[in-house]
């Protein structure tokens, strides 16, 4: 057989599998979360969220809603650096992401079933 036709049957494999995998999993909310950052950004999103007093008080200064954290967890990073991967009983993870000009950085306590808003800090992007 020669290579040209070793192509085409490839080819035509090929569009038809990818084809079969649209149908089966377009309707599913199927995710690929395997990098360290969208494992811990997916976590925070799916537990109850509370907010500290002093973020509250930073949201209302900087008149932002808190529904930006959110967005935040959608679009952010965490800083791994900085973070507290090891800590009991809960973790605390330093996530920043920019919104409406802003570079809005969370520190964010994630225990077993709440993850809690401690700081929020707001800074002018550049």
């Amino acid at each position: 057989m020669k290579l040209i036709h070793r192509l085409g049957y490839y080819g035509l494999g090929l569009f038809f599998g990818i084809v079969i995998l649209i149908f089966f999993l377009g309707g599913k909310k199927a995710s690929c979360d395997y990098s360290p950052n969208a494992r811990v950004l997916k976590n925070i999103k799916t537990k109850k969220r509370t907010f500290s007093d002093s973020s509250l008080r930073s949201f209302e200064k900087n008149n932002l809603d808190t529904n930006i954290v959110s967005i935040i967890l959608d679009k952010g990073d965490v800083d791994f650096d900085r973070s507290l991967t090891q800590k009991d009983p809960c973790n605390i993870y330093y996530i920043s992401g920019e919104e409406e000009n802003k570079l809005i950085e969370l520190e964010i306590e994630n225990c077993d079933s709440l993850a809690t808003i401690k700081t929020a800090s707001i800074k002018k992007s550049e």
